[in-house]
C-alpha cells in the first residue's frame, strides 16, 4: 500500500443481494449496467458533488443523493434514462477507498 490518496479507478464491492440482482437481469441490461459502474468507479469524485458534475456522463445517465441533508451519504446512479439504478457509498478512506454498490435495479 502507498501513503498516498488514491484516486480513480476506484474498487467497486457488491452486497450479495445487490450481486444476485445483477446476475438475474437480462443481457442487455446487464450491459447497461456495466457501462454505467465503469462511469462510477472512474469518476475523480464518485459523489459527483457541485453544480453540473455529472453532464459529463452519457446520455441517459444521472447521478443523486438519497437524501439532500446528507450530501456525503448514500447515492443513486441512475441508468438507461432512469430505468434502472444503483444505490452506493463511496467510502474515502486514505489507503482503500471503495465504492459499496448495496442496491441493483432494473425495470
Amino acid at each position: 500500500m502507498t501513503d498516498d490518496f488514491m484516486g480513480p479507478p476506484w474498487q467497486a464491492d457488491w452486497t450479495t443481494e445487490a450481486e444476485l440482482n445483477r446476475n438475474a437481469l437480462p443481457d442487455d441490461a446487464r450491459a447497461l449496467l456495466h457501462a454505467a459502474r465503469a462511469e462510477l468507479v472512474t469518476a475523480p469524485d464518485p459523489y459527483f458533488r457541485g453544480i453540473d458534475a455529472d453532464r459529463d456522463l452519457p446520455a441517459g445517465m444521472s447521478v443523486e443523493p438519497v437524501q439532500s441533508t446528507r450530501p456525503a451519504g448514500q447515492h443513486v446512479l441512475y441508468f438507461d434514462h432512469g430505468r434502472g439504478w444503483l444505490r452506493y457509498s463511496f467510502v474515502s478512506r486514505v489507503t482503500d477507498p471503495q465504492i459499496v454498490i448495496d442496491e441493483c435495479f432494473w425495470q
